[in-house]
C-alpha cells in the first residue's frame, strides 16, 4: 500500500500562520516539513535505484504544492543524492551508513553540478578535484565563474550537510572527465574549513529555502570520496551523461509534479468563482462561473490534468523500459515536460487572472505556483535546451519517436505537418545542422516540434486509458487552438468549426465542474482564504488592523520618526 499525507496536515508543522515567521524560521520549517514527508514515505535504495511506484506517487502527491522549499529539498536528497550514491552500495560496503542516514533524511543532502559561468553548459564545468600522490584529492574552485550555483549549502541545525560534487578529475594534470565525488560541507552549525558560501536573495514569489553559491578552496578529500573508479581511457559525452543520469530521471519526475500543482490552483479559482457573485443587468446577484470566459480556463485546465494523469504513467512506462532505445526514454521525457509545462504556464497564469486582484496575492495558491513552475521548467534541464536537443537528432535522423497509433488523428496530422516543414528547411540548408542558417531558421522552431510530437501522445495515452470522452474532447479542442490557421489551411477545419468543438465539450463538462474540483483531491492541501466566506472572514480578522477595536499598537520607532519628521518642517 503506498503512503498518503493527508494526515500530516494535523500537524503543527503543517498548521498555523506561516507568512508571520522570519525568514530563518520559514527556511528551517521547510527542513522539519521535508523530514517529516521524507519518514512517511520511507523510501528505500530499491526506491531510488529501481525507480518503483512510490518514487513517482510522491512526485505527484498534493503535499507538494503545499510546499515547494520541502519538495526542493527532498527530491535533490533522493532523487539526485541518493540515486546517484545507489549504483555503488553493493561494492561499498563505506557507504552503507552514509546512504541510511540519506534515506533517513537524517542530514541533508545536496547535488552540486551547475557553476556561475556554465549553467546550461555543465559538461564543461571547471571545479576541479586532482589525484593526489596519497590516493587522496583535493578539490578546489579556481575562480569566481567555477562556483557551483543554486544548491542550499548553508548551515541548518539539526541537518548536517554531506554533498555529491561534480568535478573535473585530473590527473597528473591531464583532464580524465567529470566525476562525482562525496563531500562533507557542514554539521549543521558551521561550514566546513575551506568550504566557503553566499546565500541567494529569495527566489521570487517562492516558499523560502537557502539557495547558495558555494566555492572550495584546495579541500582534501579521502580516496573514498571518489563514487567509481578512476578511468583509463574515458568519453567525455558519453562519461559526463552517465554521471548526471539521476538528472535525467528528474526530467521527467519533477514536471509530473506541476499536475498536483494545476490540481490545488484549478481548485481555489474554480471555488473561488462559485463563490464571488456580481450583480447582472437586471440587478440579481450571480456567481461569476456563470460566465464562459471564467469557465473556461477552470474546464481546460481539468482537461489537463486528466489527461496528464494518464500521459504521466505512460511516460513512466516508457523512462522505465530498458529495451528501448535510451535515447528515446530520454526523449519521452523530454516531450513530457515540454507539453506540461508550457500547459501549466499558461494555465496558472489564467487562472490567476480570473481571480482578479486576489490572483495576485500568494495566500491565494495561484500565483506562487505559478513562480514555482517556471523554476521546474528550468530545473533538471532547461525545456527550450532539452527541445533543441531532441528536435535536432529526430531531424537529422538519429533516431525517432514513438510513432503515432492513427495518423488520422488531428494531432498526429498537425506534428507530420511540422515535422514535414522543418525537414524541408533542413535540406535546404547547404551546411546542414551546425551552421547559422540552422541556428535562426530551425532552432526557434524546436520546441513547436516537441510539443507537438507530445500533444499528440499525450492525447492517445487517455484515449487508450479510457478517460472522460468529454474531457478528452477538451484537451484536443484546446491544442488545437494552439495553430488554428494551420487547421485552417491543411486540415481543412475552419475557426468555426474549432469553436464550436471547443464549446461543445465544455458544454458538457459544465455540469459536472463543481463535482471534478472536489475529484481532484486537492481540497486539504489548500490554504487560500478565498475559497469559502468562513475561511475569508476569519482571514481578514487575523490581519494587522487600524483604527479598529483590535488596534494594533504603533511602534515608538514609527512615532519617533513621524515626530522628528514633522519637527524638521517647522
Amino acid at each position: 500500500m503506498l503512503p498518503t499525507t493527508e494526515k500530516l496536515l494535523q500537524l503543527d508543522l503543517f498548521r498555523g500562520k506561516v507568512d508571520s515567521l522570519s525568514m530563518h524560521d520559514r527556511i528551517s520549517l521547510a527542513y522539519h516539513r521535508a523530514r517529516v514527508i521524507a519518514r512517511t514515505y520511507g523510501f528505500t535504495v530499491k526506491d531510488v535505484l529501481e525507480l518503483t511506484p512510490k518514487f513517482w506517487q510522491y512526485h505527484q502527491d498534493l503535499i507538494n504544492p503545499l510546499d515547494m522549499a520541502a519538495f526542493t529539498l527532498i527530491t535533490i536528497q533522493y532523487n539526485l543524492c541518493a540515486g546517484t550514491l545507489a549504483p555503488f552500495i553493493s561494492d561499498r560496503v563505506d557507504l552503507e551508513e552514509l546512504m541510511e542516514q540519506i534515506l533517513n533524511f537524517d542530514v541533508s543532502a545536496q547535488f552540486l553540478l551547475t557553476e556561475v559561468g556554465h549553467g546550461l553548459d555543465a559538461r564543461n564545468l571547471e571545479t576541479t578535484a586532482t589525484l593526489l600522490p596519497n590516493g587522496g584529492f583535493e578539490l578546489h574552485t579556481p575562480h569566481r565563474n567555477a562556483a557551483k550555483y543554486m544548491p542550499p549549502t548553508s548551515p541548518q541545525v539539526g541537518f548536517p550537510r554531506v554533498a555529491i560534487v561534480i568535478a573535473r578529475l585530473l590527473v597528473d594534470s591531464k583532464d580524465r572527465g567529470t566525476r562525482p565525488f562525496i563531500v562533507w560541507l557542514n554539521d549543521g552549525y558551521r561550514m566546513r574549513q575551506g568550504v566557503h558560501i553566499r546565500v541567494l536573495p529569495r527566489r521570487a514569489g517562492s516558499k523560502p529555502l537557502d539557495h547558495c553559491i558555494t566555492m572550495f578552496d584546495h579541500i582534501r578529500l579521502p580516496r573514498t570520496a571518489l563514487l567509481g573508479v578512476l578511468p583509463g581511457q574515458y568519453d567525455p559525452s558519453s562519461d559526463f551523461h552517465l554521471t548526471i543520469s539521476r538528472v535525467h530521471v528528474g526530467t521527467l519526475a519533477l514536471s509530473t509534479t506541476l499536475i498536483p500543482i494545476l490540481k490545488r490552483a484549478v481548485f481555489v479559482a474554480g471555488k473561488y468563482s462559485f463563490r464571488r457573485h456580481v450583480l447582472g443587468s437586471g440587478k440579481d446577484r450571480k456567481p461569476i462561473i456563470t460566465f464562459r470566459t471564467q469557465q473556461r480556463p477552470i474546464l481546460h485546465t481539468l482537461s489537463q490534468i486528466a489527461v496528464y494523469e494518464c500521459y504521466a504513467q505512460w511516460s513512466i512506462r516508457g523512462f522505465i523500459d530498458t529495451g528501448l532505445d535510451y535515447r528515446v526514454r530520454h526523449g519521452i521525457a523530454t516531450a513530457f515536460k515540454a507539453v506540461v509545462t508550457q500547459a501549466a504556464q499558461a494555465s496558472l497564469f489564467a487562472l490567476a487572472e480570473r481571480c482578479g486582484a486576489q490572483g495576485l496575492f500568494e495566500y491565494n495558491n495561484i500565483i506562487e505556483s505559478q513562480l514555482e513552475a517556471r523554476g521546474i521548467s528550468i530545473a533538471e534541464g532547461d525545456t527550450l535546451a532539452l527541445c533543441i536537443r531532441l528536435a535536432s537528432e529526430l531531424l537529422i535522423g538519429r533516431y525517432t519517436m514513438p510513432a503515432p497509433k492513427d495518423i488520422s488523428c488531428m494531432l498526429a496530422k498537425y506534428e507530420d505537418g511540422i515535422y514535414r516543414v522543418c525537414t524541408k528547411i533542413l535540406k535546404s540548408l547547404h551546411e546542414g545542422h551546425r551552421s547559422d542558417e540552422y541556428n535562426t531558421q530551425i532552432l526557434p522552431h524546436c520546441q513547436v516540434l516537441v510539443e507537438a510530437i507530445g500533444h499528440r501522445m499525450a492525447y492517445e495515452s487517455a484515449r487508450d486509458t479510457g478517460i472522460d470522452k468529454d474531457l478528452l474532447a477538451l484537451y484536443e479542442a484546446g491544442v488545437l487552438l494552439h495553430a488554428p490557421a494551420w487547421y485552417v489551411k491543411s486540415a481543412c477545419l475552419d475557426i468555426k468549426s474549432q469553436f464550436v468543438c471547443e464549446a461543445k465539450a465544455m458544454n458538457s463538462i459544465l455540469p459536472r465542474l463543481d463535482q471534478l474540483l472536489d475529484e481532484t483531491g486537492a481540497g486539504p492541501y489548500c490554504t487560500a482564504p478565498i475559497i469559502t466566506d468562513e475561511d475569508w472572514h476569519s482571514f481578514v480578522d487575523g490581519l494587522q488592523g487600524y483604527g479598529t477595536e483590535q488596534e494594533d499598537t504603533v511602534p515608538d520607532i514609527h512615532e519617533y520618526i513621524l515626530n522628528r519628521s514633522f519637527r524638521s518642517r517647522l
